[in-house]
Order: C-alpha cells, then sequence, then structure tokens
C-alpha cells in the first residue's frame, strides 16, 4: 500500500482554455516510469481526490506534473483555484500503462486529455533517443483542444523516430490533420505496419474501447498488442 506524501505546488500552467496541468514538489528522490499514475487529494477532503496519469517524464527532474481537463466538478474547481506554495496529497506511482511493455514499434491512439501519460511516454522516448518507432493519432475535436501541441512539434523536430498525426472534426486551416474519426481506414492509412506494432490506447472510456474492439474485430490484431489502463480519470 503506497502511503500518501505532501506535496508543493510549484507552477500552474494553462495547455488549453480548458487544460491545466499542476506541477509539485516533494521531499525526496522523485521514481516512476513514464505513463504511471498517482491519487491527487486537494484541501485534505476525501471528496476532492483523484486519480490521474503523470504528464512530465522521468527525464524533467524535480517535479512531478498531472494535468486534466477543467469541468464544472467540485475537484476541478478546487485544481483550477490551486497556486504556487499550495500544499496537496499525492499517492504514486501506480499502473503498468509503461512504454516497456510495448516493444520498439509503437502506436498510440488517444483522445482529448488521454493524451497526458503518452506525453510522457514520447518525452521519455525523445529525451533518451531510444532506438523506437513511435506514431501516435491524436484525436481532438478542433486545433484548440490539442493539449501539449507544442511540445509534440518540438519532439518531432528532435526525434525523427516520432510521428504525430491529429485527428479532428473539423479542418483547419493552414494545420496538417486528419479530418473526421479514427476508423480502420485512417490506421491502415497512417500507419501501414500497424500489424507488427503494439498498441496503446489511452482517451475517453468509450473511446478506448471502441479503438480496442477496431484493432481486435476490424484489424484483427491479437490481444497481446493491445495495451490500455483501467482507471477513470477523467
Amino acid at each position: 500500500m503506497l502511503k500518501p506524501v505532501c506535496a508543493r505546488v510549484i507552477k500552474v500552467i494553462p495547455r488549453t482554455y480548458n487544460v491545466k496541468s499542476v506541477q509539485v514538489a516533494i521531499d525526496g528522490p522523485i521514481s516512476f516510469k513514464p505513463g504511471q499514475f498517482l491519487r491527487v487529494r486537494l484541501n485534505n477532503d476525501d471528496n476532492l481526490e483523484r486519480y490521474l496519469s503523470i504528464s512530465n517524464s522521468p527525464t524533467e527532474e524535480g517535479y512531478l506534473e498531472f494535468t486534466k481537463k477543467i469541468t464544472t466538478s467540485d475537484f476541478s474547481q478546487a485544481l483550477s483555484a490551486l497556486k504556487p506554495e499550495d500544499i496537496l496529497s499525492i499517492e504514486y506511482p501506480y499502473g503498468a500503462f509503461t512504454l516497456e511493455r510495448a516493444g520498439n514499434k509503437v502506436a498510440f491512439i488517444s483522445g482529448g486529455i488521454g493524451i497526458t501519460p503518452i506525453r510522457s511516454m514520447c518525452k521519455f522516448a525523445v529525451d533518451k533517443k531510444l532506438d523506437s518507432d513511435i506514431t501516435l493519432l491524436y484525436a481532438n475535436n478542433s486545433l484548440q483542444d490539442i493539449a501539449f501541441l507544442d511540445d509534440f512539434k518540438r519532439m518531432q523536430e528532435e526525434y525523427n523516430r516520432l510521428r504525430v498525426v491529429h485527428v479532428l472534426c473539423e479542418r483547419q486551416m493552414e494545420f496538417s490533420c486528419v479530418v473526421g474519426r479514427i476508423n480502420a481506414d485512417i490506421i491502415k492509412k497512417e500507419i501501414p505496419d500497424y500489424i507488427e506494432r503494439s498498441f496503446l490506447l489511452c482517451g475517453p472510456p468509450s473511446m478506448v474501447e471502441a479503438m480496442k474492439n477496431l484493432l481486435s474485430s476490424e484489424l484483427k490484431l491479437p490481444a497481446n498488442q493491445i495495451i490500455i489502463e483501467n482507471f477513470q480519470g477523467y
């Protein structure tokens, strides 16, 4: 059983109009694997508690970062109100949704704020210059909904083994994207060697279930090549 530790807010970063990242420091060494998650409790209140993915990489030392879409829930509103030097409680690390399970040929499929553990894994691969071949299909409604847009642009520039394909519901002027919803045809076109890859899926539960069924039923991918994390971090 993991023990809660006190964490001090260092920085709160707006990622989009309705997504924020919170960076915290803790006493002692910070140790986790890219893709893992933590439990956050705010205001010492059991009702203000959520499991959230860690969105920074272990290579980004000295802090832990978690990222959430801000909704009208009490937890979201309390998180949105955090400021530097505030104290909260965390337990970590949890989960086995990690890059080391995937092998060298990886495909990520993500939607919305489900990108957070994938951002951690991609940043780790870039910083460590891993011998990995990574393609990410990242679905959002529109350009303004894309979290970590600039981060992924920089990562692709630094690491030619990472390719990011943005899939949007509406076409954007002067922005390279696929228009529509992720389906078998898009996967076949954008990841022609899909049968050779491990697929890591993260996003809203309904999307993850749909993508899992698509990969197994339509694209005939073996079950051991489909990796998901079962937790409600939304």
